[in-house]
């Protein structure tokens, strides 16, 4: 008898000790259309990296290889080495800034674009239909 009522009460603490996962239900997607941040300088060095790894070791397959021997050339250079790949990191981020202010912008206006007004479910024609006669008419007067 002791079993039963020992297996009972771990079944409560069990529920009480569980950890609830959260659900995504509840979370917003992401926007496809944000911009993406820009690259740090190491990544931008790294972009020039793999092109000449890749030159240097035409066999070598594995990703991590490369990753591995960027970092090590990357702690190897000096501040002035570095400075043309932080300089157009600096610019990335400067062009990212002014996007994404601009993505900002068009989000508190309510996402509408000037260019969105020929986008609407109607043709241009049902638009500019100005004498009340709707394409559905046209099309029976051509049969």
């Amino acid at each position: 008898m002791k079993g039963g009522k020992s297996n009972n009460a771990q079944k409560k603490s069990d529920k009480k000790l569980a950890v609830k996962k959260p659900t995504t239900k509840g979370k917003a997607a992401k926007d496809p259309n944000k911009p993406k941040r820009p690259a740090s300088a190491f990544f931008v060095f790294m972009e020039e990296f793999r092109k000449q790894f890749k030159e240097e070791n035409p066999n070598n397959k594995s990703v991590a290889a490369v990753g591995k021997a960027g970092g090590v050339k990357w702690k190897a250079l000096s501040a002035a080495e570095k400075a043309p790949y932080v300089a157009k990191a600096d610019k990335r981020k400067a062009d990212y800034e002014k996007t994404i202010a601009a993505y900002n912008k068009k989000q508190v206006s309510g996402g509408k674009d000037e260019d969105e007004d020929g986008d609407s479910d109607k043709s241009k024609s049902e638009v500019n239909n100005e004498d009340g006669d709707s394409d559905e008419d046209d099309e029976e007067d051509d049969d």
